[in-house]
């Protein structure tokens, strides 16, 4: 039976959904936007894609901690950029920086037209427990 996990400390959900759902030791994370934990999804966002994108990345390691899991453990991500031409370049810096440069993850990096509370930047991870 799959784990759903709510992640007290995770930033308020966006949507109806967990944080992350759990079946034979793997993790799918939800796509985590660039809110504050804490905070109300109707606090304003940092300005810019890099400052985005490191509160994803910071939202991501929170959940994976939640679960007993941290970055070394994501093997694949999928990213959502609004502004994919403009910002692709400092996304991919950004995001780099929070894995070592032989350990980086599958990923998929999509262009959209919007994203939940006018986010710049989603990022949504698939993670495996250590058997």
């Amino acid at each position: 039976m799959p784990k759903f996990h709510n992640i007290s400390d995770a930033p308020t959900h966006v949507a109806p959904f967990s944080h992350a759902v759990e079946s034979d030791g793997w993790v799918i994370l939800t796509g985590q936007m660039p809110t504050k934990p804490g905070g109300a999804t109707t606090d304003p966002l940092e300005a810019g894609v890099e400052a985005q994108t490191r509160q994803v990345m910071l939202n991501l390691e929170t959940v994976l901690k939640g679960v007993g899991l941290d970055l070394s453990h994501v093997v694949q991500c999928r990213c959502f950029l609004t502004e994919f031409e403009r910002d692709y370049a400092v996304f991919n810096e950004t995001y780099k920086s929070f894995f070592p440069a032989d350990r980086l993850p599958a990923r998929t990096t999509i262009g959209v037209t919007a994203l939940a509370v006018g986010a710049l930047v989603e990022i949504d991870c698939v993670a495996r427990r250590p058997t």
